[in-house]
């Protein structure tokens, strides 16, 4: 397995991010993870998704959005985080040697990459996964933030925790029956927006991890 350190110009205006791409010797494709609002790359969750998803074939490309690069506490406008989203993908396309890339992320990081991809096409890109949509605030269920999933025109996967404050999914289920192609949705019993299980439920975080990652390689094998 091969972890190599970048850079790339996230936008003219707000310089270069760095990326993490770890690329397994036996990768059948490359998955663009972009990071949720409150920790960036090397997030403990992140990395424990990337190692999960390396061991069944999926590359991935890790990367900060300018805020989280500059050390800053609260997200870019949406236009500079979508920007960066644009630009991680031509990143991702210079190093996926061949490979068929996806792309999404963590919460606010794959709700950024659909809202790029409702407005435009990510060139390469075949897919879009989410671990964790973050369909509304906590307390405020709507799914306004979602409108824009009609417009993604790609295969999508949804990650969903049962007890995920930021997606009621009696909300999220309705609008995505609503969108073409049908996304899949796969739901995560008893796991909040981090994917964290009560000890009650009889099963570990590694547990969870590891059904996020084969759910995850599985829906990608089958678009290929």
């Amino acid at each position: 397995m091969r972890r190599t350190e970048l850079t790339f110009q996230a936008t003219e205006s707000k310089g270069r991010v760095s990326g993490i791409l770890l690329r397994p010797d036996d990768a059948f494709c490359l998955y663009l993870f972009a990071h949720g609002a409150g920790a960036g790359m090397e997030h403990s969750f992140m990395d424990a998704a990337a190692v999960g998803l390396a061991e069944r074939g999926v590359a991935t490309l890790r990367y900060n959005f300018p805020y989280k690069e500059a050390g800053r506490g609260g997200p870019n406008p949406a236009k500079v985080l979508v920007a960066t989203v644009r630009s991680a993908v031509a990143e991702a396309g210079r190093r996926a040697d061949g490979l068929p890339m996806f792309a999404g992320g963590k919460s606010m990081g794959g709700r950024m990459t659909s809202t790029a991809a409702s407005e435009g096409e990510l060139p390469g890109v075949r897919g879009i996964a989410f671990y964790g949509f973050p369909l509304h605030a906590p307390g405020r269920d709507s799914a306004e933030r979602g409108a824009h999933l009609a417009d993604v025109g790609l295969p999508m996967l949804f990650l969903q925790g049962t007890r995920d404050k930021l997606a009621n999914l009696d909300l999220l289920r309705p609008l995505l029956e609503e969108v073409e192609p049908t996304p899949k949705l796969h739901v995560v019993e008893g796991a909040d927006h981090g994917f964290h299980v009560l000890k009650r439920s009889g099963r570990t975080e590694l547990e969870v991890m590891d059904e996020l990652a084969d759910t995850l390689s599985t829906w990608a094998h089958g678009l290929l």
